[in-house]
């Protein structure tokens, strides 16, 4: 179904897991995507495997970024309907372990650039009465040990959601998150930093507390995400929408 013809998506870490899934369901529903990344290969591969996706290198964490990247999508496509906050940092991190770098750091991707993608994206959001999907996870909501601070980051933009959704009703713009469980996507590796051995157990545990029986995969999320971005989720806003295969009820 082309129920997304014509609009204008980005997606910030669109180069894999969820955020290459919803840019490829986004573009197969009609929609002209647009994803960020650090890395440009992965972008590059993934543009040429849909017409309707291109890409641009820009850091989520990064406030000169966050500028460019709006008003080079503007530029290009000549409007904005749907901003997905998708990129995520993560540490398994003690409290005994943490510095204030690493706590940097998750907070300036999970909180402080989608804020600064948000802000910069306003105006061209109100233009097409269009829709903001924060990413989040079980963890902003469920506690987890040595995941204080991702879950503190998490938590927060459930928070900004629903204040967002508040703030910008009378603008037309709907504001919602998707909160995501655990995913088979690269981010153990590459955002937690955990050994091949690592993340079997964790895989391992999880699994086995999932009340659905297995993690999620990419399509699940995306989805939902392409859902509440198009006309099903038309009177939806404000809301933490669990993905997780039950795991917060658990």
């Amino acid at each position: 179904m082309q129920h997304m013809n014509d609009k204008v998506v980005l997606i910030t870490g669109g180069a894999a897991g969820i955020g290459r899934a919803a840019a490829l369901q986004f573009a197969r529903a009609g929609a002209r995507v647009v994803v960020t990344g650090r890395r440009e290969a992965p972008l590059e591969a993934l543009a040429a495997e849909h017409a309707g996706i291109d890409y641009i290198v820009a850091d989520a964490g990064k406030a000169a970024d966050a500028v460019r990247t709006i008003a080079t999508v503007v530029e290009r496509h000549a409007r904005l309907d749907v901003l997905v906050n998708n990129a995520g940092a993560g540490a398994i991190l003690p409290l005994q372990d943490a510095d204030a770098d690493q706590v940097r750091a998750i907070f300036e991707v999970n909180v402080v650039g989608p804020s600064l993608l948000a802000r910069a994206a306003l105006p061209h959001l109100e233009a097409t009465r269009g829709v903001i999907v924060n990413l989040s996870s079980t963890f902003g909501h469920k506690a987890g040990a040595m995941l204080s601070h991702y879950g503190a980051s998490k938590a927060a933009i459930e928070h900004l959601t629903r204040c967002w959704a508040l703030e910008l009703a009378p603008r037309g713009i709907r504001v919602n998150a998707v909160a995501a469980g655990p995913t088979e996507t690269d981010f153990l590796a590459e955002r937690m930093g955990l050994t091949p051995e690592q993340i079997e157990a964790v895989k391992a545990d999880e699994t086995a507390r999932i009340p659905l029986g297995r993690r999620g995969q990419p399509d699940d999320v995306a989805e939902v995400i392409v859902s509440l971005a198009g006309p099903m989720g038309g009177w939806i806003t404000g809301q933490v929408l669990a993905v997780d295969g039950g795991l917060n009820i658990a």
